[in-house]
C-alpha cells in the first residue's frame, strides 16, 4: 500500500493571524482524538492496519498531520487530519474497495478547516502493467471537477504517472512523476503545471527502517520558489509520537466470525391459471342475394289522329274579308 504524508500546496494562503498555545493544543488533542476513533472504528474488524504520523515544516509555522487505515474483506479504509499551527484543523476519510481482479472504486470526504466538505469518487482498472484511474470532486457549492491518471510500471521498481484535474471553470491542471526502489527505499520525483504555465516541483523518498516501521521524507517548491518539507513515520503497530502527545496503535483483533445458518427459501406454489370458458361465435344466417333484376322493353304505342268528316265550305266573306271557298 503506498502512502504519503501530508504536504500543503506551496502556493496556499496559510493564517498570518497570531496563534495562542491553547489553540495549538486543542486542535493537536483533536488530531489525537481523529485517530483514536478511526484506530477503534476500522481495525475493530481488519486483517491488516496501519497508522502515520507527519510534521510539515513551513515559514508559516507546524503542521501535524496524524492517519490511520485498515483492509479486510475486500476494502481499505482511512481516516486522520492535520493540526495547524493557528489551531485550525482538517479531516479526510475514505474507502478503496477491490471489486473484481484489477478493478477498484474508491470514495471518500475531505472536510477543511472551516467545515467544507468535498466529496470525492473514483474507479481504477489495473491490466499489462497500467493502472488507469477517473474520478470526480464534489464541492459543497455543488460544483464538480474531474480528474484522470495513470501509473505504469517501465521496469522493476520503476515507475512512471500522469494526469489532470479539470476544474468546474474548465482550468485544468496537469501532473507527471517517477518513483524508483530499490533495496528498502523508494524515491520519487513530480511536477503539478497548471493551466497559466505555472509549475510545482515536488520530492520525496520512503524507507523502510525497521519491521512495520517507514520513515518518509518530502519537499515541494512552489511558483515563487517557496520551499515547503515534511518528514513523518508510518508503522502497522506499536506507538506513534504526534508532537508531545503519544497515540497508542493496537495490533490488529482476532475476529470470530459467527457460524452462517442455511435458511432455505419458502417453497414456491405453483398457481395454474383460471380456465378460460370458451364462447363460441354466433351463428352465421345466409341471407340469399336479391332477385335478378328483369329487363321490360318499352312498348311503342303509334297514336293516330281520329279521322274527322271533309266539308266543302264554299267561298263567303267575313266582315270585309273574301274567303275563298276550300275543304274543311
Amino acid at each position: 500500500m503506498n502512502t504519503r504524508s501530508f504536504v500543503p500546496p506551496a502556493t496556499a494562503a496559510f493564517p498570518t493571524f497570531a496563534a495562542t498555545a491553547t489553540s495549538a493544543r486543542g486542535a493537536l488533542r483533536r488530531l489525537v482524538l481523529a485517530a483514536t476513533i478511526a484506530m477503534l472504528g476500522l481495525g475493530s474488524a481488519s486483517a491488516f492496519a496501519w497508522s502515520q504520523h507527519g510534521t510539515a515544516y513551513t515559514s508559516r509555522g507546524t503542521y501535524n498531520g496524524a492517519r490511520y487505515g485498515s483492509c479486510g474483506g475486500g476494502s481499505c479504509s482511512h481516516a486522520g487530519g492535520v493540526a495547524g499551527p493557528y489551531g485550525g484543523f482538517a479531516s479526510n476519510t475514505g474507502t478503496v474497495t477491490r471489486n473484481a481482479p484489477g478493478e477498484f472504486s474508491n470514495s471518500g470526504t475531505a472536510t477543511g478547516r472551516y467545515g467544507n466538505s468535498v466529496q470525492h469518487a473514483g474507479d481504477t482498472s489495473c491490466a499489462g502493467g497500467t493502472c488507469a484511474h477517473t474520478g470526480t470532486l464534489t464541492g459543497p457549492d455543488g460544483k464538480t471537477a474531474s480528474t484522470s491518471g495513470d501509473v505504469t510500471r517501465t521496469a522493476p521498481g520503476q515507475y512512471s504517472s500522469s494526469g489532470s484535474i479539470t476544474g468546474s471553470n474548465g482550468n485544468t491542471v496537469d501532473h507527471s512523476a517517477s518513483t524508483n526502489c530499490a533495496g528498502a527505499s523508494c524515491s520519487r520525483s513530480g511536477t503539478v503545471t497548471g493551466s497559466d504555465g505555472g509549475a510545482v516541483y515536488h520530492s520525496g523518498t520512503a524507507t523502510r527502517v525497521a519491521p512495520g516501521v517507514v520513515t518518509t521524507s518530502a519537499s515541494a517548491t512552489g511558483t515563487y520558489g517557496n520551499t515547503v518539507t515534511t518528514s513523518g513515520t508510518i508503522t502497522t503497530a506499536g506507538v506513534v509520537t504526534t508532537g508531545s502527545t503519544t497515540v497508542v496503535v493496537a495490533p490488529k483483533p482476532v475476529v470470530v466470525a459467527p457460524p452462517v445458518v442455511y435458511v432455505p427459501p419458502p417453497p414456491v406454489v405453483y398457481a395454474p391459471p383460471p380456465p378460460v370458458a370458451y364462447v363460441p361465435p354466433p351463428p352465421v344466417i345466409y341471407a340469399p342475394p336479391p332477385p335478378p333484376a328483369v329487363y321490360v322493353a318499352p312498348r311503342v304505342v303509334y297514336m293516330t289522329p281520329v279521322p274527322r268528316p271533309v266539308l266543302w265550305v264554299p267561298g263567303h266573306w267575313v266582315g270585309n274579308v273574301w274567303v275563298a271557298a276550300h275543304w274543311a
